[in-house]
């Protein structure tokens, strides 16, 4: 079979059914056209009663038909009928719905009349139902897509942080990166906990394993697969948080879900060409603190105190330090680039300091999305078709990102009880270079890494003269990489293709009956290449590869559901079934790491040596059958139960557990309408619910798999994967209990909402050590349970509404803690990550998150004068107790609470929004600064040590101790140290080769005295006497504590600022459009973090090695994920036809 003929027979095979019903959509108009009168045009506008100001946003439909409009900014509206018998529809929220009859009328304006009873604010559930608001029994988020659009992201996901209550949004790196969405905490220990994303009926796949490795140390996140839809075509979102709200969706539903509805052209009341521009600056302006006024070096040598022959000043170059020679002093070195005398020895060059590295390597970014629509919608035939455009170019040099997509929204209304509908959406999105992330081939890293003394103008051109293509340029060859041959030089390129649609039949076979038939389709395939020159440091002979991934899942639903009104009593009874299937398969086949090419620059397998290939391959099959029902009751439209049910048959169980069934209930009361209440009480809502949902087990889990175990004498070898196979395996099955309230006043001016939680998550399914001698090295056990507690509310708000005038402000507030409440004997904790001495691990009855370090000693005795001092070693150096030992807690990765606030102000045509999001508490663990601290760089690091002011002896001693908490006991990051590597930071005589610098400090605190049983009998002050302990400044750091680099994670981020204006309608149509707008707008800037030190808390995440294929993010924790901070200025203009 040629490569990706399955992904064309598949494309094939869509597009021939799309063309099939877009000419059944023209033959239906057509017929139509020639058969109906001309149509007219109905326009006007419509107010208020109570005070004439006109309303945005009323739906109005021509009765029976499927053609509608909304009214614009200033309440205009026009609307085409074709005959003088039409019936228009007018209904907005809060107020009574009006028909009106046309007759011969050109002109219809309409007075709104307030409806204090019914609530008609309508959301989609589960399996694309819409359903009242107030009938649920649960909470559901709602995001509409012009919000979602009003200024545009390279992720839809993007545009949710902040926005709904219970939902965590965060960026995994830069823009084209992973983006992470948890809905309610973490369910699962070792998942990635996405929830399920639905756009349109059609399951999506969006898993954040999406990191990959070709050469060492070069990671690169492709980013996950949901950014291939275009936030253009979204028209809303719904969140359902909890398993009530998303039981139907079955195992994947563990983790909530998230319902996508794309625009269709439902709106249109004729044809309309939409085309909308953006264009969005990405400006750096922050960077990390690096120090700038020492060469490279661990020595601060001058020209008269230095052991170079002749006295000369020499930089050593390949020096990981940051402390050499002092810049701008007026001292000459020889250095990297120093030229050749006459006499071939190097000539010393001024050594002058180069602050803005970093601010000359990046680039202002660039990113242009441009799209166009075309809608139209008659009483048979509604289509919506779409294309979009996007290029981006990153601010690392040589990076960049390229979308397209085609969307195709179509539904025909064959006759008064058959329609036929097909939603397709084909994407590519490629890269000709994503950059890496974390320490290796990262550009970024290694652009921090230049010496301040080198100007990194100086190394754009970044091959050797005479040697291109085989040696780069550097500050010392072999040692440091130039991060401009690593932007183009390791070239990490891919291009995605990816199709997924329904089609969909749905039959009013009675008046209270309907049937729905279903089929879904979700597939992509994905190439990745690597190419790496020679003389990377870490591939020092070049490296190549490819990796093909392919996914692929289809779904075919089917759906009964009756309807009927018994008096007091409504009944909406439906059941289904699903059958899903999936595969996926990774095939790479790239050089070993180190092994490097035969050809320098000619990336081919065959240039790779055979001994030296290393080939894997992956592949995923899963199927499962599911059968679902439900039940919807009303007791005359005040009290409503949900009643659900579903059953799955997974084929990655074992047969005795491979069923497993999860009802769920809920119950809405409606307060408002059984008690009576003042007329300023709009709704008064109680809710509560409880839901299962089961999960079952990764594919194979049964069953051994082979991979590939290296070569030997050039046979290859292969070995059987090392869990031990357990035919008992059960379903990790989640049970959650929710209860809310709904309140709302003044015509709904003034809107809150409240829900409590709680999750209980039995049968976790993970790995357990055992023993090598057993012949395996893990066995996959139910081992855990987890509980979840959460508070989300929402208070919003009409504040201003008049002349005019209007402004709406909506907050949020978020909560949740998930802890583990078992885990199986052999598992006495579970690691999510680790770190120097240190890690996330969470033990039984602790919160997940937890943050461990070694726990520093100090005395304990709190009558002693000491007390709190930390106890030093003989050398002066910190002592410490195994983390694992003491159970010193230092912190937790997640956050005490999240703070939304969405603000509109608006104003004849003109609107202002805002959108901020706080996020409150937590810590993250930043290997950067640990890098950059304990290779002397970090200008923190130098801000932090203690000058004693030219103090010695006692008065030194008296001034620490009268300041001991700052100067002496060790407070969260900071570890006090009295010098420096100068005279001028205080620092000590130290001997060097013969020669004594001002180089020295010493770690204030005492040394014990024990007798000879161990005991303590007395303390030595280190306090700056005779006999304290001088060390090296560049020996100093406390490298072994994680500590030392954990770091407060509370951020404030404007996710969204944008002003737009809408031009006046009059104005608009005189010029031949329907309507037209402009905005500028800015997106993500970071108003403030706790942590100061210009690393975005919201990006501490770290791929991990997982069991199966790729890799997994771990929260709380980032290696050079350091982007410099940027603030984006965008423009967008929007016209329609």
């Amino acid at each position: 079979m040629k490569p990706f003929s399955t992904f064309q027979l598949i494309l094939r095979q869509t597009l021939t059914i799309a063309l099939l019903m877009g000419v059944c959509a023209l033959h239906t108009l057509a017929v139509g056209s020639a058969t109906g009168k001309p149509p007219r045009t109905i326009t006007g506008s419509v107010t208020l009663g109570t005070n004439n100001q006109s309303v945005a946003g009323v739906n109005i439909l021509v009765k029976g038909t499927q053609l509608g409009t909304v009214t614009d900014q200033r309440g205009n509206y026009a609307i085409t009928v074709s005959t003088d018998n039409a019936v228009l529809v007018y209904s907005f929220i809060g107020y009574k719905t009006q028909e009106i009859t046309v007759g011969n009328r050109s002109v219809i304006d309409v007075a709104l009349v307030e409806n204090n009873e019914v609530l008609g604010e309508v959301v989609v559930t589960a399996l694309g139902i819409k359903r009242e608001a107030r009938s649920l029994g649960y909470a559901v988020g709602e995001v509409q897509g012009k919000d979602l659009s009003r200024v545009a992201q390279e992720n839809v996901l993007n545009s949710l942080a902040g926005r709904v209550p219970g939902v965590q949004i965060s960026s995994t790196g830069p823009s084209g990166s992973s983006v992470s969405m948890i809905i309610r905490g973490a369910k699962s220990l070792n998942t990635d906990n996405q929830p399920l994303f639905v756009v349109d009926g059609v399951p999506v796949a969006n898993s954040l394993n999406n990191v990959s490795q070709i050469g060492n140390d070069n990671r690169v996140d492709y980013g996950n697969a949901i950014s291939d839809i275009n936030p253009d075509d979204v028209e809303n979102i719904s969140i359902l948080k909890g398993p009530s709200a998303a039981a139907l969706y079955g195992s994947r539903a563990a983790n909530g879900v998230v319902l996508i509805t794309t625009k269709s052209g439902s709106k249109s009341q004729k044809m309309t060409v939409s085309v909308s521009s953006n264009t969005v600056f990405d400006q750096p302006y922050r960077y990390l603190k690096m120090g700038s006024q020492f060469a490279t070096g661990i020595l601060p040598f001058t020209p008269e105190n230095n052991p170079y022959p002749g006295g000369i000043l020499q930089i050593d170059e390949s020096s990981a330090g940051g402390v050499g020679p002092e810049l701008d002093k007026g001292y000459n070195a020889i250095q990297w680039n120093s030229p050749t005398g006459p006499d071939g020895k190097k000539i010393p060059t001024p050594l002058v300091s180069h602050p803005n590295n970093i601010r000359d390597f990046v680039r202002t970014g660039i990113t242009s999305t441009n799209g166009v629509s075309i809608a139209n919608n008659s009483e048979k035939v509604t289509y919506r078709l779409s294309y979009s455009n996007m290029n981006s170019r990153g601010i690392v040099p040589n990076s960049d990102l390229f979308k397209n997509t085609l969307a195709i929204n179509t539904s025909v209304r064959v006759n008064d009880k058959l329609t036929l509908s097909t939603n397709l959406d084909f994407s590519r999105s490629n890269s000709n270079n994503r950059p890496a992330g974390e320490r290796g081939t990262n550009p970024l890293q290694w652009a921090y890494g230049v010496g301040s003394h080198i100007d990194i103008n100086e190394l754009r051109d970044y091959w050797v003269p005479g040697k291109e293509g085989l040696q780069q340029k550097s500050q010392s060859i072999g040692n440091y990489n130039n991060p401009y041959f690593l932007a183009y030089e390791v070239n990490n390129s891919f291009v995605r293709d990816r199709v997924f649609g329904n089609l969909k039949a749905e039959w009013q076979l009675t008046p209270e009956i309907k049937l729905m038939g279903r089929y879904a389709l979700d597939t992509y395939s994905e190439q990745r290449e690597t190419k790496i020159a020679k003389s990377y440091t870490g591939e020092p002979n070049g490296a190549y590869g490819l990796i093909n991934l392919k996914r692929y899942e289809r779904n075919a639903d089917f759906l009964a559901t009756y309807t009927k009104r018994f008096n007091a009593l409504s009944v909406v009874v439906s059941a289904g079934g699903n059958n899903r299937y999936s595969q996926s398969s990774d095939l790479s086949t790239s050089s070993r790491n180190g092994a490097g090419l035969v050809i320098p620059g000619l990336y081919t397998i065959q240039n790779i040596a055979p001994n030296n290939l290393q080939y894997n391959n992956y592949l995923y099959k899963k199927a499962i059958y599911s059968v679902y029902g439900m039940a919807n009751l009303g007791f005359k439209d005040m009290i409503y139960l949900d009643l659900t049910a579903r059953n799955d048959w997974s084929s990655t169980l074992p047969v005795d557990n491979r069923s497993y069934f999860y009802p769920s209930a809920s119950l809405s009361v409606l307060l408002n309408e059984m008690i009576h209440m003042p007329n300023s009480v709009d709704l008064f809502k109680l809710r509560g619910g409880i839901a299962q949902v089961g999960n079952d087990a990764n594919p194979y889990s049964l069953f051994a798999t082979l991979g590939d175990a290296g070569a030997w004498n050039g046979v290859t070898r292969l070995s059987k994967s090392g869990g031990i196979l357990l035919p008992n395996l059960k379903p990790e099955i989640a049970t959650s209990y929710e209860v809310g309230i709904d309140y709302n006043m003044f015509r709904n001016r003034l809107r809150f909402s409240g829900t409590y939680y709680t999750s209980e998550n039995r049968n976790q399914i993970l790995p357990s050590q055992i023993a090598p001698s057993s012949g395996f090295t893990t066995k996959s056990i139910n081992a855990g349970l987890l509980e979840s507690r959460g508070v989300e509310l929402s208070l919003g708000g009409t504040l201003v509404e008049k002349g005019g005038l209007r402004w709406d402000l909506t907050t949020n507030y978020t909560k949740n803690t998930t802890r583990i409440k078992e885990l199986a004997e052999s598992i006495p904790y579970y690691t999510l990550w680790t770190d120097a001495k240190g890690g996330a691990w969470t033990y039984v009855g602790d919160k997940v998150g937890d943050i461990y370090d070694a726990e520093i000693i100090t005395v304990t005795d709190k009558n002693s004068p000491y007390f709190g001092y930390p106890i030093l070693d003989n050398d002066g150096s910190w002592q410490s107790r195994s983390a694992s030992t003491s159970k010193n807690k230092i912190g937790n990765f997640n956050p005490n609470f999240i703070l939304g606030a969405q603000s509109s102000l608006s104003y004849k045509g003109f609107t202002l929004n805002l959108s901020l999001d706080w996020r409150s508490g937590g810590d993250f663990v930043s290997q950067t600064y640990r890098y950059m601290e304990s290779d002397l760089r970090s200008q923190r690091f130098l801000d932090n040590l203690i000058n004693p002011g030219g103090r010695t002896g006692d008065a030194l001693r008296n001034w620490l101790v009268e300041n001991a908490d700052q100067y002496i006991k060790i407070q969260g990051n900071n570890f006090p140290i009295v010098g420096g590597p100068t005279s001028a930071y205080g620092g000590y005589p130290f001997e060097f080769g013969g020669k004594t610098y001002a180089y020295g400090v010493f770690n204030p605190g005492v040394l014990a005295q024990y007798d000879d049983k161990g005991n303590i009998i007395g303390y030595t002050e280190n306090l700056g006497g005779a006999d304290t302990k001088i060390i090296p400044y560049g020996d100093n750091y406390p490298w072994s504590f994680t500590r030392a680099a954990t770091f407060d994670a509370s951020f404030v981020k404007l996710r969204e600022i944008s002003l737009g204006y809408d031009l006046p309608a009059k104005f608009v149509k005189s010029i031949g459009l329907q309507n037209a707008s402009f905005s500028v707008y800015s997106r993500n800037i970071i108003l403030w973090t706790a942590a100061k030190i210009n690393v975005d808390p919201e990006m501490a995440f770290q791929p991990q090695s997982s069991p199966q294929a790729g890799t997994q993010f771990k929260q709380g924790i980032e290696r050079y994920n350091v982007t410099p901070w940027v603030i984006p200025v965008g423009f967008k203009l929007g016209l329609t036809f």
